[in-house]
C-alpha cells in the first residue's frame, strides 16, 4: 500500500530505530546507577542482588519489613510476585556504561529474541487470517453484518467501544486485539467511515480500559501487591473512572465519525496519509441485494468467533499466554483448512503468506523491547526512577500525586511493560507515599492513569503494531487522539486530588 501524501512521518520501523538511538544517547548523558533487586528462591529464601554482591536472606515477613518492602509474604508464596522487586533506599551509582553504535545495532535483535513469544503469536495470527480469508466466509459475514446493521452504525460503535474498553480494564487486552481489525476495518469502511474509526474503537477502547484497570492482573493486581495493599482498595473509584472515561471515548468517536460521514474530506487519515486501501478492506456494497449465509459459512464463522472467545477465556481463567494462544490459532487454521478442503500446498502457502503480511507488525514489537534493553544495559533506567522520585517527594500531597502520575506517563516510554513497571517502581514510590501519609490506592491509581494514558501514544507500546495493521500513520493518529489524551489527563488529575482527600 502506498501513501500518496508526503506529509507523513517516517515508517514505524524507522521511528522505533530513532527511539532506540535516543535511548542510547541518554546513556551518555545520564548517570548510571541501579537499585538492589529482591527475588524469591523457590519460596525457601530471598536473594538480594546488588551491583557489588548477592546475599541470601530468610524467607520471612521480617526480612521484607527490614528492607522497607511493604508486601505481605503470602504474595510471594502464592506466586503473585514473580519478577525481581526494587529495594527502596538501595540506589547505587555505577560506572558509566554508555551504549555505542554496536549496542544500537544489537538492541533490536536482542529485543526480537526477548519478545519472540509475542512475535510468533502475531505471525500465527497472520497465518490463520490468510487461511480463513481464503474461504470468503469473512467477506460474506462482514457483508451480512453490514447490511443487518445499516443505519445502526452509531449503536455498533457504542457497543464495540464499550466491549473493548471492558476487556482492557478487566484483563488487560493489548497486542492480541489486532485479531479484530480484519473484521472491523471492512465493516466500517463499507459503512462510510475512515480507517481511524475502527482503530479508535479497538486500540482506543483497550487503552482507555487499561487506564481504569479495575481488575487487570497485569497492572492493578501486580501494582497493588507491590505496594503492599489489597487490589480491591480503590476498586469502586476505578469502576467509576472506567464508566466516565469510556463514555467520553464513545462520545469522542461518535463526534468524529458523524463529521466524516457527513463530509469525507474531514477525515484526518485522508488529509494526512492520502487515500489508502487497507489490506483488510473489502469492496462491499451494502446497498446490494441482501445475502444469506449457507450452513458451511455459518460453521466457519462460528469457528472464527469461537477462536477469539476461547483466547479471551483462556487468558482470563486459565492463565494462557502466547504459547497457548499461538497453538489455538494454528489449530483453528488447520480445522478451517479441513472443512474448506484446502489442499496441503495451498494451505501452507496461504499460512506463510499471512505470516509474511504481519512480519513488520511483529518486528516493531521487538524494536520496542530494544529500547528497554538499551536503557537497562546502560544502567540509566533506575537512575531515571531515582532522580524523579527525589524530585516529586518535596511537593505538597496534591502536587505530589499528580507529579507521580506524570512520572509514570513519561517513564512508560522507557518501560512499556505494565507488570515490569509495577515491580520496578511501586516499592520505591509506595515508600514515599507512606512518608507523606498518602493512601496506597491513589499511588496505584496514579500509576494506572499515567501509563494507561501514555499507552495511547507511546512509540514503545502497542500503537505501532496497531497502526501497521490498519495502515494509519502515527502523525494522523496523534492528530486524532491528542485532544482525548489531554481530556484523560485532566480527568485523572481530578480523580487523584479528590481521592487523597478520602
Amino acid at each position: 500500500m502506498k501513501i500518496i501524501s508526503a506529509k507523513s512521518l517516517p515508517t514505524p520501523l524507522t521511528l522505533m530505530m530513532l527511539v532506540i538511538i535516543v535511548a542510547a544517547i541518554t546513556t551518555w548523558l545520564l548517570p548510571a546507577g541501579e537499585y538492589s533487586k529482591l527475588s524469591s528462591q523457590d519460596n525457601k529464601s530471598f536473594v538480594v542482588s546488588s551491583p557489588t554482591e548477592t546475599i541470601s536472606l530468610p524467607f520471612t515477613q521480617k526480612t521484607l519489613d527490614s528492607l522497607s518492602i511493604k508486601i505481605p509474604l503470602q504474595k510471594f508464596v502464592n506466586g503473585d510476585i514473580r519478577k525481581p522487586i526494587s529495594v527502596p533506599n538501595t540506589y547505587q551509582k555505577l560506572e558509566s556504561k554508555p551504549q555505542g553504535f554496536l549496542d544500537v545495532l544489537e538492541a533490536p535483535i536482542k529485543g526480537v529474541i526477548d519478545s519472540i513469544d509475542i512475535i510468533l503469536f502475531i505471525l500465527f495470527i497472520g497465518g490463520f487470517m490468510s487461511v480463513f480469508n481464503k474461504t470468503n466466509a469473512l467477506f460474506n459475514g462482514v457483508k451480512y453484518l453490514g447490511q443487518s446493521m445499516k443505519g445502526k452504525e452509531k449503536l455498533l460503535i457504542i457497543i464495540l467501544t464499550s466491549i473493548f474498553s471492558f476487556l482492557g480494564a478487566s484483563y488487560g487486552m493489548d497486542v492480541e486485539a489486532i485479531v479484530f481489525y480484519p473484521v472491523l476495518v471492512p465493516l466500517f469502511i463499507a459503512a462510510g467511515y475512515d480507517l481511524i474509526v475502527p482503530l479508535a474503537i479497538v486500540f482506543g477502547g483497550t487503552c482507555t480500559g487499561t487506564i481504569a484497570s479495575f481488575s487487570n492482573p497485569f497492572a492493578v493486581i501486580i501494582a497493588s501487591n507491590s505496594a503492599g495493599i489489597n487490589w480491591t482498595d480503590g476498586l469502586y473509584e476505578r469502576i467509576l473512572f472506567f464508566v466516565i472515561a469510556t463514555t467520553i471515548l464513545i462520545w469522542y468517536i461518535l463526534r468524529y465519525a458523524a463529521k466524516i460521514k457527513k463530509d469525507p474530506t474531514k477525515s484526518i487519515s485522508h488529509q494526512i496519509d492520502g487515500v489508502i486501501k487497507s489490506a483488510f478492506e473489502f469492496d462491499i456494497d451494502l446497498d446490494a441485494k441482501a445475502i444469506s449465509l449457507n450452513a458451511k459459512t455459518k460453521i466457519l464463522l462460528s469457528i472464527f468467533f469461537l477462536t477469539f472467545t476461547s483466547m479471551i477465556v483462556g487468558i482470563v481463567f486459565f492463565n494462557w499466554w502466547t504459547l497457548e494462544m499461538s497453538a489455538l490459532f494454528l489449530g483453528s487454521a488447520i480445522l478451517v483448512g479441513i472443512i474448506e478442503r484446502i489442499g496441503e500446498k495451498t494451505f501452507v502457502n496461504e499460512f506463510v503468506k499471512g505470516a509474511e503480511g504481519l512480519l513488520s507488525v511483529a518486528l516493531i514489537v521487538g524494536l520496542a523491547r530494544g529500547v528497554t534493553i538499551i536503557l537497562n544495559e546502560g544502567f540509566v533506567g533506575d537512575s531515571i526512577l531515582f532522580y524523579a522520585s527525589n524530585v516529586v517527594q518535596h511537593f505538597s500531597p496534591s502536587v505530589f500525586i499528580i507529579g507521580v502520575m506524570l512520572f509514570y506517563f513519561f517513564f512508560a516510554i522507557f518501560v512499556s511493560s505494565s507488570s515490569g513497571m509495577a515491580v520496578l517502581t511501586m516499592p520505591i514510590i509506595g515508600a514515599l507515599a507512606i512518608i507523606l501519609n498518602l493512601p496506597g490506592r491513589e499511588i496505584v491509581n496514579s500509576y494506572l492513569f499515567g501509563i494507561g494514558i501514555m499507552f495511547l501514544i507511546s512509540p514503545t507500546g502497542s500503537v505501532f503494531p496497531a497502526l501497521l495493521m490498519v495502515q494509519v500513520s502515527y502523525k494522523a493518529w496523534l492528530k486524532f487522539i491528542m485532544p482525548f489524551v489531554f481530556i484523560m489527563m485532566i480527568l485523572s488529575a481530578i480523580f487523584l486530588v479528590v481521592g487523597i482527600g478520602f
